[in-house]
């Protein structure tokens, strides 16, 4: 099926993308944790949910754990606690 669009809309963020499904500009593919409470509220809506497969959670790689920055450490620790 081909559907032609009128129109295109560039973003450099994720929350333009989000305010813009928000108001109705047309579909946005983002991570579900960034619009939960749009989901919840009504203001968005999942569809092709069938094509989306689930997010295991987020990696970070990094090549030696030999004193890391503080900066980096808290991140580490942040991104490694977020769901517990």
């Amino acid at each position: 099926m081909r559907v032609r669009v009128d129109g295109q809309l560039t973003f450099n963020s994720l929350r333009q993308r989000i305010d813009a499904a928000c108001h109705g500009f047309g579909l946005a593919y983002v991570p579900e944790d960034a619009v939960c409470q749009e989901l919840k509220a009504g203001t968005l809506t999942r569809v092709l949910e069938e094509w989306c497969a689930p997010f295991p959670g987020y990696y970070l790689y990094y090549p030696t754990r030999k004193q890391h920055p503080t900066a980096f450490a808290l991140f580490i620790d942040a991104i490694r606690y977020q769901d517990k």
